[in-house]
């Protein structure tokens, strides 16, 4: 069996309102393979972006731990996690969060650059998954210059750059058209079936988590395979 990406046990996460502490996340199981896609839906409020934001050690748990290709990642101090999340996770929001006074190339090669790349190396890696992303011809526009698929597209090949195990989406086609929301699916669809790269998407789009290998549900902190 290969070993999992990401992985959680007993994940708690709470928060506190006033005198009162509420726990949104209640001992949350979850692991995931190389390549494989998985979306988690629930309702406004269950705890989905919480569960995402752990998962990707923007937040740390308050007990229970989680491990990315085997490193325990909630335990590591902020730079060690940080360096995680810059070389084996990736990121895209419902908002495409692009740095506006840079281009579509500019803005893909930016994780490189952090991580130590040269730049003619992150130039040349950010121009080819521009290029996969179908945006060959838009690699000077800057974000005010491209449309909201374009823009999510960008964002897409920006989490990709440095080959994470694991890109974490936070309702990518929640901003977008129909159409550009179904172009969204198929180019995801398309990325972990070239680069075997896992997904896990929080949506509310019903129609995008029924793409997915398997959907989750989050009900009351508790985290289910859909149908259970």
């Amino acid at each position: 069996m290969s070993t999992p990406v990401i992985k959680c046990l007993n994940v708690v996460k709470g928060y506190s309102e006033g005198p009162q502490k509420v726990e949104v996340l209640r001992g949350v199981n979850l692991q995931i393979e190389q390549g494989q896609h998985i979306a988690i839906v629930g309702a406004s409020g269950s705890g989905k972006s919480t569960l995402l934001n752990v998962l990707g050690g923007l937040d740390k748990p308050d007990a229970g731990e989680v491990w990315v290709n085997e490193k325990a990642f909630s335990s590591l101090n902020d730079n060690k996690r940080g360096l995680v999340r810059n070389q084996e996770l990736g990121f895209v929001y419902q908002f495409h969060h692009l740095l506006p006074e840079f281009t579509a190339l500019e803005n893909v090669m930016m994780p490189c650059l952090i991580a130590g790349v040269k730049k003619a190396q992150a130039k040349q890696k950010a121009e080819a998954l521009l290029n996969k992303v179908g945006l060959s011809h838009r690699l000077d526009h800057k974000p005010a210059e491209l449309s909201g698929g374009e823009r999510q597209r960008v964002a897409i090949a920006r989490a990709l750059v440095n080959e994470p195990a694991c890109v974490l989406m936070d309702e990518p086609t929640g901003n977008l058209d129909t159409e550009n929301a179904e172009s969204i699916q198929s180019l995801m669809k398309e990325l972990s079936a070239q680069l075997q790269t896992s997904f896990i998407v929080v949506t509310h789009d019903l129609v995008l988590a029924n793409t997915m290998n398997q959907v989750y549900r989050l009900e009351a902190g508790v985290l289910n395979k859909q149908g259970q």
